[in-house]
């Protein structure tokens, strides 16, 4: 028997960072708003205290924050004519799960993106020639720019607390920070974070090569800082336990963190946990959502009307959900037509561990998962002349270490056996003086790369799951031999005794068992136009104008930045106009 539930003014589905901006911006605005997180509740006390939080066992190798995918998972295949199979192992991207979402185990590098970023087709197109790029690549542009998002990247940044050093304020170029990035409003929250040994010696390099290091941006705070919202952060300590953890010092910015302990307090909000959303709810001429229906905790189906629907969970299960519920149409990589599903990408890294005497302390377990180390982006982005080289995008080049925990973070030199009295040796010799430099690099779009429902599994609910058809192409084998190139020039330059490299090559399948970031993107991608996008520059569905859909899902390609710092700006901008302009005249905020 299905429940129904009285009508609120608007539901969330997903209660991580957009759902708790967006969450906070309605209730605020005086909205009843009722919030549905799939998971549990999760908060810093008692979740994380000290000493339980820095559980490697638990949170970093069985991953207690993640999603079970013995309940849900998503199904994987290299090309369209391949054979999907389940995804049972969290190795190459770690799927979120309970409150919170994957702002709770994120490492907290915050960026902004580039302002060609934003226009990454036409201003390709127009530096190079559109013949420069491959037939099959489907990039697009966002149909915003970096000036018209800037206050809102600026606002997410204040909610964090974020630590950093600006390298440009009105188009003024600051010594000490990215000479690279767009003009900024006014700078960092909080200063950076101290660089560890690691990041020292890199920027010492990177200085040598005639290259301009700065340190990380971090959500990561420096010092104590209260946000907009009236919620207090700490400084961080490095203890190294950032990236699948919970934070146990209130210094790393989650919804936890910054935005929940205000909003728990407002009577207008509501959050059901233990609620998985199975549809969203469509009036008899599919013009207008009327609501949710999800199975509760009981395992109960229950309707919740509602006259405006966020859809705010992660990214595949964004898309997943509009597949579900047939809103918009689905994406055909055979005719390139149809927009849920397109675009979908994820990034490329590489990396080398470094081996020093033991007279070089590095002491790798003093970390964050952002700050404490140093950047160069020269080769990010469109920030060099790609003509000579035969591919787009590029990534940024980082040195130091996010933290030194035995199991995942344990450096051995090149050579060692994988156990045994002379692996036991090596790591007892190497610890203290390893660090690592990485490069962590865009992926384009492509007209293969996409997402739909799978025609064989199904979720414990019985509802189809998400297949991800993707693969590497050779535009990103090329990016990532030549940014590794000049990562290894920086290596040189630091003189380890020994040195590791760690790359994709052309030939190479993407590899579900190799983790690299969790930064899957695309699928319900923005746009201009609504025949190649579903959603507007809002993040508004242009099929169902009371349904708005946020997150990484709305990037029509992956850039070199980790993402968190734009999809915050987005979300920003997106409430902002729901705000001003949706809630005095509900309709489309964008002519289609």
């Amino acid at each position: 028997m299905t429940t129904t539930l009285k009508s609120v003014d608007a539901v969330v589905i997903g209660l991580g960072w957009t759902g708790s901006i967006l969450s906070m911006e309605l209730a605020s605005s005086g909205l009843s708003v009722v919030a549905l997180e799939r998971g549990a509740y999760r908060d810093t006390s008692p979740d994380w205290s000290y000493p339980k939080a820095a559980d490697e066992l638990k949170y970093g190798i069985r991953g207690e924050l993640f999603q079970r995918l013995s309940k849900d998972t998503v199904t994987i295949r290299h090309a369209v004519d391949g054979t999907a199979v389940p995804y049972r192992q969290l190795n190459a991207f770690l799927l979120p799960n309970n409150v919170g979402g994957a702002g709770v185990h994120w490492n907290g590098q915050h960026y902004r993106p580039s302002p060609e970023d934003l226009k990454f087709y036409s201003h390709n197109v127009e530096r190079y020639g559109a013949k420069f790029l491959p037939e099959d690549m489907t990039i697009q542009d966002y149909d915003v720019t970096y000036d018209e998002l800037e206050p809102y990247l600026d606002q997410f940044e204040r909610l964090c607390g974020t630590s950093g050093q600006a390298g440009n304020i009105g188009g003024k170029i600051i010594a000490g920070g990215n000479p690279f990035e767009g003009p900024r409003s006014r700078g960092y929250p909080t200063p950076p974070l101290p660089d560890t040994e690691g990041a020292l010696r890199f920027a010492a390099a990177a200085k040598q090569l005639g290259y301009s290091p700065f340190p990380q941006p971090a959500a990561n705070c420096s010092q104590p800082w209260t946000n907009p919202y009236g919620v207090r952060l700490g400084p961080c300590n490095l203890c190294g336990y950032c990236e699948r953890y919970g934070c146990y010092l209130y210094s790393k910015a989650s919804p936890q963190t910054t935005i929940l302990p205000a909003l728990l307090q407002k009577s207008n909000f509501e959050m059901r946990t233990h609620s998985t959303v199975t549809k969203i709810n469509m009036s008899a001429d599919g013009k207008r959502a009327t609501g949710v229906t999800y199975v509760d905790a009981a395992g109960r189906e229950v309707i919740q009307p509602a006259d405006l629907v966020i859809l705010s969970s992660f990214q595949i299960n964004n898309v997943r959900l509009l597949l579900l519920s047939g809103i918009g149409k689905p994406y055909d990589p055979r005719t390139g037509t149809g927009v849920i599903g397109k675009n979908f990408a994820y990034q490329m890294m590489s990396e080398s561990a470094l081996f020093f005497d033991r007279d070089a302390a590095i002491n790798p377990f003093i970390g964050a998962g952002a700050g404490g180390q140093q950047i160069i982006d020269e080769f990010n982005a469109d920030h060099f002349d790609h003509a000579p080289h035969g591919f787009i995008g590029g990534g940024y080049i980082l040195g130091g270490t996010t933290g030194g925990r035995p199991l995942q973070q344990l450096n051995v030199p090149p050579g060692t056996p994988a156990w045994g009295a002379k692996w036991k040796k090596a790591a007892k010799d190497t610890y203290l003086h390893s660090t690592r430099v990485q490069t962590h690099a865009s992926v384009m779009s492509y007209r293969d790369a996409y997402i739909d429902l799978d025609p064989t599994y199904r979720n414990a609910l019985g509802q189809p799951l998400a297949r991800i058809t993707f693969d590497w192409h050779e535009n990103e084998y090329r990016m990532t031999r030549f940014v590794t190139d000049r990562a290894l020039e920086i290596v040189a330059k630091m003189n380890p005794k020994s040195h590791t490299v760690t790359m994709r090559r052309s030939g190479d399948h993407f590899n579900t068992r190799q983790y690299q970031t969790t930064h899957i993107t695309g699928g319900a991608i923005t746009g201009a136009n609504p025949q190649t996008s579903a959603v507007n520059r809002y993040c508004q569905s242009w099929d169902v104008p009371n349904l708005f859909v946020f997150g990484a899902s709305a990037f029509p390609q992956n850039l070199g930045y980790n993402p968190t710092g734009l999809i915050g700006g987005l979300t920003y901008m997106g409430a902002h106009a729901i705000r001003e302009q949706y809630l005095k005249s509900p309709g489309p905020l964008v002519s289609a």
